[in-house]
């Protein structure tokens, strides 16, 4: 049986006057952030969102004066560590909106953000330092 995905947020990327005609579409369940582009052929990225680590908001005059905006993403996943919403609706209540569902999908699965700050590098420094 099939398991009913549940929707928090869900837009296109937006062009002249604000309007969604494009083929990009951005999709926020409880879990991760699907960005899906393309009309002959579909690319589809998922970000899990306990792996988000950061995001900023920017706005141009254009943007401010029909309410849309980017968001830009910083997570610490290997195949899309950054990423950007791009011309969305409402950005400003979106950005909390993601920022609130990251918090409480890292609360869920008991994941802080120190366990992402750490790289390979930094093992071979310890590694190095004690020889």
């Amino acid at each position: 049986m099939a398991t009913q995905i549940s929707y928090i947020w869900k837009d296109r990327k937006r062009i002249i006057f604000g309007l969604p005609w494009t083929f990009t579409k951005y999709t926020l369940t409880d879990e991760k952030l699907i960005l899906q582009a393309g009309l002959f052929t579909t690319v589809m990225d998922e970000v899990r969102l306990y792996r988000i680590l950061d995001t900023s908001l920017s706005r141009t005059l254009y943007q401010k004066l029909f309410n849309i905006g980017t968001i830009r993403c910083i997570s610490a996943d290997k195949s899309l560590p950054e990423f950007e919403l791009k011309n969305i609706k409402n950005p400003v209540k979106v950005q909390a909106l993601l920022s609130d569902t990251v918090e409480e999908c890292r609360e869920k699965k008991r994941v802080s953000s120190r366990e992402f700050m750490s790289s390979d590098d930094d093992d071979f420094e310890c590694d190095h330092d004690h020889n």
